[in-house]
């Protein structure tokens, strides 16, 4: 059938249907409608294996529009699915495939929006029903969705709605379903709770398995770079200045990171919001509105509320965490490249995460490219470049006569000539974006690191001793943990101050928003913050005591998570004095962190559980993982955070 079908027109479809298939330029079906529809119109059961965005909503749902009965009141068909996202997206489109169909109606049902509404609009009838599993089952239960004239049930993305914990309300309304009633089951993946839905509930299923094209993978260019030298936060800024992007999805694996990196990349200027589970469906459907309109141009996602997201708009998938498992990687780049485009997927990964990466290449049948993270003075060239183009756009368009005039003003009052003027305006305009950097680039040093241990790893390959794989070697490791601390040592314990800084846990601020804050703001190299000790309403942070005047008042001015730090000198021993790592071997690692890593002779676990000191320092490579919630015990039991595993028991 796939060979034989290459038009819409070819299949037995009404002329409402081809009609609107024709106003919305599709003449040709995918592999999964080729092979489908045929199946579906003959009202057959049918077990579909495909992934995301290969077209699987159109295969099911232009069939069941097909044979809808305007004249009947009650729901004629129920589609599944497993997030309120997902179903507002079938939803709205079937309700574009069948727009030339007079007097249809297709209701949307699911937790988080008003239960009375709905059933009120059930009550005023509805054709076809597009939900999640618990609301589906709540509305059965209240006797408010009859299923005696439904022909046909639909479950679509099986494999992740029993995944998130719906075993039992599928069962449930699976076994309402009148016996006469076409089943039909989409799934990208076959584990054994979907083929126990399926030998329980399917007669004799048609099977389609356009899986293997992995049609979603095929369009999407995909790329990653390993992590080093700056913060994941810096490296996510970089990539979208420099990346020609139009809108993007930026996947985060907790729902506190969402709304974390969400307000910093907005501090920056960028047009961001976060979409979770925790936020009100209202918001997040206006959240998702707003992409598509253009008011945002970023989403900070998790995995399972960006299900089903098909916007036009996205052009880039940035997997700032790496997934746990391939199937969550495939529908997160799933969300560009959709129905024929072209897209661009990054994901951004730790040396230690290598593993997951070529398991990623082996099962998608697809090679990754590595990239560099660009330079921070091409960061700068591309920002004067926009500042450039905007500039040259509104020359063309806007009458400025009027403020040639406040220049000439403004030159007289404050004494200055029309350059430094221009300079001084400029610098307002760059807000947190610099257009230009001073000091070298962290990321220029942590190239040569790379290059220099790739070079050792290749000498030792040629003695036919390294047999590490991708594991970095001892020194690298160092480096990663504590960055550039050799640097460190040309400061004693008398060049440092120690600032207050009045925000603290309370504001939800964490050493690594302090780090980015100083870094970024003051323009200041890691190697030049000290220790830092978070408190519940306020943080000690050791900074230099020659810094420059300028520094000093971009301090004063400093805003960490929308609160002003209000910074000042503190005397006392508030912190233990900054000092340079030794590499003493012999029990203390170094001397700064005394007493934090205890001895090699069995203390380390205890020191590692206590308070350290009461001091958060920041380190470099784990800071934004926060990989201490699901690292696991020691003997292997690696365990996920817990609020990413809960079942979600009411879509």
């Amino acid at each position: 059938m796939q060979e034989t079908v290459t038009e819409f027109r070819q299949l037995d479809l009404a002329d409402t249907l081809l009609s609107a298939l024709d106003s919305m330029g599709f003449v040709s079906p995918t592999p999964i409608q080729a092979a489908s529809i045929p199946l579906l119109l003959t009202g057959t059961d049918a077990l579909g294996k495909a992934q995301t965005g290969t077209g699987k909503t159109a295969a099911f749902s232009l069939p069941v529009l097909n044979k809808v009965n305007l004249s009947q009141h009650k729901p004629q068909a129920i589609v599944m699915a497993p997030t309120r996202e997902l179903a507002i997206q079938v939803a709205a489109e079937i309700k574009v495939l069948g727009q030339n169909i007079k007097g249809l109606k297709v209701l949307e049902i699911y937790g988080g929006a008003s239960i009375v509404d709905q059933m009120r609009a059930l009550k005023n009838g509805a054709h076809i029903v597009v939900g999640t599993p618990g609301r589906v089952k709540d509305l059965i239960s209240r006797k408010q969705l009859h299923l005696d004239e439904v022909s046909t049930f639909v479950l679509d993305e099986a494999d992740e709605m029993l995944k998130m914990g719906f075993v039992d309300d599928v069962t449930w309304i699976m076994e309402q379903a009148p016996e006469t009633a076409q089943r039909v089951l989409f799934s990208a993946t076959m584990p054994p709770i979907v083929k126990e839905i399926v030998d329980r509930f399917l007669r004799d299923p048609a099977r389609i398995d356009v899986a293997g094209e992995n049609r979603t993978v095929s369009q999407v260019s995909q790329q990653f770079w390993v992590v080093k030298g700056v913060e994941k936060d810096e490296a996510m800024s970089r990539l979208l200045e420099t990346e020609d992007t139009d809108a993007s999805i930026v996947f985060v694996r907790t729902r506190q990171d969402t709304e974390r990196l969400a307000d910093w990349l907005s501090s920056r200027g960028f047009k961001a919001a976060a979409l979770h589970g925790d936020i009100p469906q209202s918001l997040r459907e206006r959240t998702v509105d707003h992409i598509k309109r253009g008011v945002i141009d970023i989403l900070v996602a998790t995995d399972v509320v960006a299900r089903g997201l098909d916007v036009a708009r996205i052009t880039h998938v940035f997997n700032y965490d790496i997934p746990f498992d391939v199937e969550s990687y495939i529908h997160r780049i799933g969300r560009t490249g959709r129905a024929g485009r072209e897209g661009k997927a990054i994901l951004l990964v730790r040396t230690n995460q290598i593993r997951m990466l070529r398991t990623i290449e082996r099962v998608t049948k697809s090679r990754m490219e590595e990239i560099q993270l660009p330079l921070r003075d091409l960061v700068a060239a591309s920002r004067l470049n926009r500042l450039g183009e905007e500039l040259a756009a509104q020359k063309e368009q806007t009458n400025v006569d009027a403020f040639v005039e406040l220049v000439a003003k403004l030159q007289e009052s404050i004494d200055v000539d029309a350059a430094t003027l221009a300079a001084m305006l400029l610098q307002r305009q760059q807000g947190n974006r610099p257009l230009f950097y001073k000091g070298p680039d962290p990321m220029i040093a942590a190239i040569e690191r790379e290059s220099q241990r790739r070079e050792r790893r290749g000498d030792r390959d040629d003695r036919g001793s390294d047999r590490r794989g991708d594991r970095p070697d001892r020194g690298e490791r160092r480096g990663e943990r504590g960055g550039e601390r050799g640097e460190r040592r040309t400061f004693n314990s008398a060049d440092w101050d120690t600032y207050q800084l009045q925000v603290g846990r309370e504001q939800g601020v964490q050493v690594k928003d302090i780090v980015g804050a100083i870094a970024n703001e003051l323009g200041l190299s890691k190697e030049f913050i000290g220790a830092i000790k978070l408190a519940p309403s306020h943080t000690f942070v050791q900074l230099p005591k020659k810094m420059t005047a300028e520094v000093a008042a971009q301090l004063k001015k400093l805003r960490i998570r929308q609160n002003d730090v209000k910074a000042v000198v503190v005397e006392g021993e508030v912190l233990r004095e900054h000092r340079p790592r030794t590499g003493n071997r012999d029990g203390n690692r170094g001397g700064e962190r005394t007493g934090h890593r205890g001895s090699r002779d069995g203390n380390r676990e205890g020191n590692r559980g206590g308070e350290r000191g009461g001091e958060r320092r920041f380190d470099r490579n784990r800071g934004n993982d926060s990989r201490g919630g699901y690292r696991g015990n020691r003997d292997g039991a690696a365990a996920r955070p817990a609020g990413d595993r809960k079942p979600r028991t009411d879509a």
